[in-house]
């Protein structure tokens, strides 16, 4: 079955006590159980599951095309559960455009819970297979990065971290599972801030995994959301679970709009740098080529003239909103190294820009008067 077709119908099967076309919601805390603790329907308490979360869970997999998934509160709860699950003094290496939350659990955790941590270019494995260690446990990526748009390739990590018995994960945010595919490239685990593209209209937060292999890590940090509460709610389950139903057909669109807002900003005198890997110029053009069918809605730019000159810019959008957050329908731009903080290693004059679905025409005409 095709992509398209699966994202439709996965989880959203006809309701069989009302014949219901859109998957119910159901919002209650607890459900019926036997005098002995018999669990005759499936469900006991909702922080354990529940009938709308386990509907999102069974799409997320076969859209993936792993054998598991697990939804948390956040994209940040959901990473921050699979690195509890690691044994004590793991070593974890990480890309060092890993998205900023993931490197604060690192510097502020890993000590805590007696793990260790290397940051390295992923961009060149040699540095990946110089980083291992003997109690390395997990190659943490993320393609397209957050926000440089830096390519890894996903198969030679993949491959590497194998090789050394660990596992390989990656943050698919950016691409979605529409436009990439890292289960099928060798990937152990795909990371998603389902909050993004995956609602897809800035009125959901919600994380998830996705496991190719349904073996005992899954079980593990079942137990840990269970136990530590980091779960997802019914209404926001059912919010993803219908952003998927249109998932494909919006990323067609991002895609389009995002190759030709670049394209554009790539000609402009006062634009320093693009980075989209969408351009030809990009340096991780090539593997993106070969490992995505679409180069997606997100961006960056460098203003000339530094950080002064890129917040005038951002003063003057009038299509585009000043927001943090990415993926919805409506586009968003940011000065990223302001929402990261005063540790932030983003160029200071970098705006980070989440392309919408808005008439093409309409995104260049505000840049093009943004930027004088």
């Amino acid at each position: 079955m095709k992509l398209e077709t699966t994202l439709i119908h996965a989880g959203s099967e006809v309701d069989p006590a009302t014949g219901a076309i859109a998957p119910p919601i159901h919002l209650s805390t607890t459900f019926e159980h036997g005098p002995a603790g018999e669990i005759p329907h499936g469900f006991s308490y909702i922080r354990v599951n529940n009938p709308t979360q386990a509907r999102l869970e069974a799409a997320l997999a076969a859209v993936e095309g792993g054998e598991a998934a697990l939804v948390f509160a956040s994209g940040l709860a959901a990473g921050a559960a699979y690195l509890q699950s690691l044994p004590p003094d793991s070593h974890v290496i990480l890309h060092k455009d890993t998205y900023f939350g993931f490197r604060e659990i690192a510097s502020m955790f890993f000590g805590k819970w007696s793990c260790e941590y290397t940051i390295v270019d992923m961009k060149d494995p040699l540095s990946v297979r110089h980083a291992l260690l003997p109690n390395t446990r997990v190659i943490w990526m993320e393609t397209p990065s957050n926000p440089l748009l830096e390519v890894i390739d996903i198969a030679a990590m993949a491959q590497i971290a194998h090789n050394a018995g660990a596992q390989l994960i990656v943050d698919g945010t950016f691409a979605t599972p529409v436009l990439q595919r890292p289960l099928a490239l060798g990937a152990d685990v795909v990371l998603h801030a389902a909050t993004k593209y995956l609602g897809g209209h800035s009125d959901v937060q919600m994380g998830a995994l996705v496991f190719g292999k349904h073996d005992k890590a899954v079980q593990e940090i079942t137990h840990n959301r269970t136990i530590l509460g980091a779960v997802a709610s019914p209404f926001n389950s059912w919010l993803v679970l219908r952003g998927l139903r249109t998932l494909a057909c919006r990323m067609d669109r991002h895609s389009a709009n995002g190759l030709a807002v670049a394209q554009w900003l790539a000609r402009q005198s006062q634009v320093e740098r693009v980075h989209y890997p969408g351009l030809a110029q990009h340096p991780g053009h090539e593997i993106a080529q070969r490992q995505m069918s679409s180069f997606g809605g997100m961006l960056s730019f460098q203003v000339k003239g530094g950080q002064e000159q890129a917040i005038d810019v951002a003063s003057r959008v009038k299509l585009f909103t000043n927001a943090t957050s990415l993926g919805s329908v409506e586009s968003l731009l940011e000065l990223r190294a302001s929402s990261e903080g005063p540790g932030s290693a983003v160029p200071d004059n970098l705006l980070r820009v989440s392309v919408g679905l808005e008439a093409i025409e309409d995104l260049i005409a505000d840049l093009q008067q943004a930027l004088g």
